[in-house]
C-alpha cells in the first residue's frame, strides 16, 4: 500500500511529520485516531486529528495536500447517517 508523510497540527503531535497509508481513493484517512497508553497502566487516551487540506490551488481551488489538525473534543464522526448503521434493537426492561 502507498503512504504520505503528512504533518499534524496541534495536541501532543504538534509539528511531528508521520508516514500515514492512503485508502483506495490515494486519499488519507479523514479521522485518524492515536492512542496514548497510561504510565500507570489504565484506559489508553484518545487523541483525535481531523483531515483538512492544507491549501488550495489557484485557479480551480483544488486541494494541494492534507494535514492533520487536532480535535480536543475528539467529536464523534460526521457524515451521513446509515440505516445499517444505527445500533441493534434493545429488549424492552420488564
Amino acid at each position: 500500500m502507498r503512504s504520505e508523510n503528512m504533518q499534524f497540527i496541534g495536541g501532543p503531535l504538534d509539528g511531528e511529520v508521520l508516514s500515514v497509508l492512503l485508502g483506495p481513493t490515494g486519499h488519507p484517512p479523514k479521522v485518524y485516531v492515536v492512542p496514548v497508553p497510561e504510565p500507570d497502566g489504565g484506559a489508553p487516551v484518545r487523541h483525535v486529528y481531523r483531515r483538512v487540506p492544507a491549501g488550495f490551488s489557484k485557479r480551480l481551488r483544488l486541494p494541494k495536500g492534507w494535514v492533520y489538525t487536532y480535535d480536543p473534543q475528539g467529536a464523534p464522526r460526521s457524515g451521513p447517517k446509515w440505516p445499517w448503521n444505527k445500533p441493534g434493537p434493545t429488549s424492552p426492561a420488564s
